[in-house]
This record gives C-alpha cells, structure tokens and sequence, in this order.
C-alpha cells in the first residue's frame, strides 16, 4: 500500500474516533507525503518530519507578544513578531541530520527543474 492511500485510510479511520486529529492529520498530509517522496533517511526526516521547530518559535512569539498592551501601526506587530523570533533564535539548535542536506538540495532539484523542451516537429 502507498503513504498516500495509507493516510487516506487512516484519516477515514480517525474521523470516527478522534474528528481534530483527523483534521490535523489532514492539514499536514501534503507536506507528511513529500518528506516520504524525497526517501531521506535517518535525523533529518524525523527533523522535517514534525512542526515541533516552528511551533516552538512560535510559542516563544506568543509569549512575547502576550505581554504588549496597546497594538499600534502593522509595522509595530512586526516589530515585535520580529523580536520574538528573535529570541526565538537563541534556543535554536543545529539541525539534526545537517550531513544529508546536499543531498536534500539535490531531491529538491530534481523535482523543480522543468522537464527537457520537447523537439518541435517542422
């Protein structure tokens, strides 16, 4: 069975049982998939694999922003969205499965570069 007919199945599944996992699920099964087409192997799938960077940074924006009283201008919120990513960088860490990123790049390469022109027939 292919990942994507599996999380199908699974997402049918999880409707029944728990409806906000299978929203969740859903919202992620696009960027689930193309982690599982690109076959990386080992820290650096699971480190794609999950939100749980991103959330983290947000988390720490959230906090940061929880503490402004009075919202100004647009510029003003991303001043401070600004900041907390900011300080968000601190707790950064280096990526696991850094080593396999070439061979992440060359992947994604591939699958942008267009397909050759075909030959016109005169």
């Amino acid at each position: 069975m292919d990942a994507k007919k599996a999380l199908d199945r699974l997402h049918r599944e999880l409707m029944d049982l728990n409806p906000s996992a299978a929203r969740s699920l859903a919202e992620g099964m696009e960027e689930t998939l193309t982690v599982h087409r690109l076959q990386l192997k080992g820290w650096l799938r699971s480190t794609l694999a999950t939100t749980n960077p991103i959330e983290s940074a947000f988390s720490v924006v959230d906090r940061i922003c929880k503490r402004v009283k009075r919202w100004r201008r647009g510029d003003h919120r991303k001043r401070w969205v600004g900041a907390g990513l900011w300080l968000a960088e601190r707790n950064f860490r280096r990526v696991k499965g850094y080593k396999q990123l070439p061979k992440l790049l060359a992947e994604l390469a591939k699958l942008n570069t267009p397909p050759p022109a075909q030959a016109r027939a005169a």
